[in-house]
């Protein structure tokens, strides 16, 4: 094999951090150590007991060496084993640092990307594990009694409601049905009905007349079910399936396929239930953080990637990966509405923690029900921002069991927006 002759090289975050890295002692034994510990967990993974994140996804590269010819040579001749190459990964240490500390001691995800070249920045899953004891803890982390489900990447595998996040789509799909969106209003009485089912606007607030633009900042309830009561289901479904539902995700990490289900036949329970994103829906957060990056991308889809270069260990590069379009998800047009609706959201909306800031943010803040208890809402924050002298970045947060997206996820999201663009 090739670890016999190869010892596995080091991987790096973008900022030139190492996040892990084989430790080779003087009787030729060898460590693999993880410097920031917990904080990777994910996103770099592990190399015992099978691997996991980076450490699976590079495992080629990370087990081949570039040394320079003379030493390869040297070290055959001395039986002495080559350094690997280095893996170079677009996550940024402070970013996930900084995410890391900000979901604090709860349970959920925070994923960060690029959105006009799909890098991905960092990406946190709570609870998490010790890579560096991971064979000690392993029995431990596999039990049966054991609930936190630790090893998961919450962000690319947790499945979740999407709560009011999902407006976004249901947004998109009322406007390609219906030239004259701006016209649609509706009065809010805190609650809409139809039969004998009744979706309630959250603490049973009354919005009054709002039109798409201010139902969608205000995140109401009432008047969503009452627009999802007029779409066409069919269409519903098939935008559903090109916004990558139901489908698997353009990136070579372990994601779970989020799912979108409805049908004509459903009765307006359903209807009404999925068009403010409850009902049969789930997804995973990191196809939340896609789609809102090709909203800020003008509707184009870069695919996410993780592994940005690859280096021999005396740092002569060996294979630079480029950015690749996967799709266009949204016309221009479609793209910009979306995206001055989600600024109207920080601008007055649920999201007004992130206005006045020194850049612009943009978004949607969720509350998912899990299950009927008053505290049963996972907290959700999709969005980007956006300042010219930097790239934008846009972000999925999910809170578990926190409550109110406004509440929780957004301070998340703007810690992290701070740190991007004051460091």
């Amino acid at each position: 094999t090739f670890s016999d002759r190869v010892v596995r090289g080091s991987i790096q975050s973008s900022d030139g951090e190492v996040l892990a890295q084989t430790n080779v002692y003087e009787d030729g034994t060898e460590e693999r150590t993880y410097p920031f510990s917990n904080i990777f967990a994910h996103a770099v993974g592990y190399d015992t007991n099978g691997k996991s994140g980076l450490e699976s996804e590079a495992n080629f590269q990370l087990l081949t060496s570039h040394s320079f010819f003379l030493e390869q040579m040297k070290n055959e001749f001395l039986g002495k084993k080559n350094q690997g190459d280095t893996v170079i990964s677009s996550l940024n240490a402070d970013l996930q640092t900084t995410a890391y500390n900000s979901l604090g001691d709860r349970r959920g995800a925070v994923v960060v990307l690029e959105p006009s070249t799909g890098r991905i920045l960092a990406m946190v899953s709570k609870p998490d594990f010790d890579p560096n004891t991971i064979a000690a803890d392993w029995d431990n982390l596999t039990a049966d009694e054991n609930t936190d489900a630790a090893l998961l990447n919450r962000a690319t595998q947790g499945l979740y409601p999407p709560g009011s996040t999902f407006k976004i789509l249901t947004t998109l799909e009322y406007i390609q049905e219906h030239a004259d969106y701006e016209n649609y209003s509706y009065t809010c009485t805190g609650s809409y009905t139809v039969g004998n089912h009744t979706i309630h606007c959250y603490g049973n607030k009354s919005h009054g007349t709002q039109n798409l633009r201010q139902a969608f900042a205000n995140s109401c309830n009432a008047f969503y079910a009452s627009l999802g009561m007029e779409l066409d289901i069919d269409q519903f479904g098939q935008l559903c399936n090109k916004m990558l539902f139901n489908t698997s995700l353009p990136t070579d990490l372990q994601a779970s396929k989020s799912s979108f289900v409805l049908d004509k036949s459903d009765g307006s329970s359903a209807i009404m239930a999925t068009s403010i994103g409850q009902g049969q829906t789930l997804v995973t957060p990191f196809h939340m953080a896609l789609l809102v990056s090709a909203i800020n991308n003008d509707g184009v889809l870069m695919k996410p990637y993780v592994l940005d270069r690859v280096e021999s260990s005396d740092g002569t590069l060996v294979e630079q990966y480029e950015p690749e379009e996967y799709g266009t998800l949204m016309t221009t047009d479609e793209a910009a509405i979306l995206k001055d609706y989600m600024n109207y959201v920080v601008e007055t909306g649920t999201g007004k923690k992130l206005s006045g800031q020194s850049y612009e943010a943009a978004g949607k803040t969720g509350s998912a029900e899990y299950s009927t208890g008053a505290d049963s809402s996972h907290s959700w924050f999709v969005g980007y921002a956006h300042r010219d002298d930097k790239s934008d970045i846009a972000i999925a947060v999910i809170v578990e069991k926190a409550g109110v997206g406004s509440e929780y996820a957004v301070p998340i999201a703007k810690e992290v927006f701070d740190a991007y663009y004051n460091e």
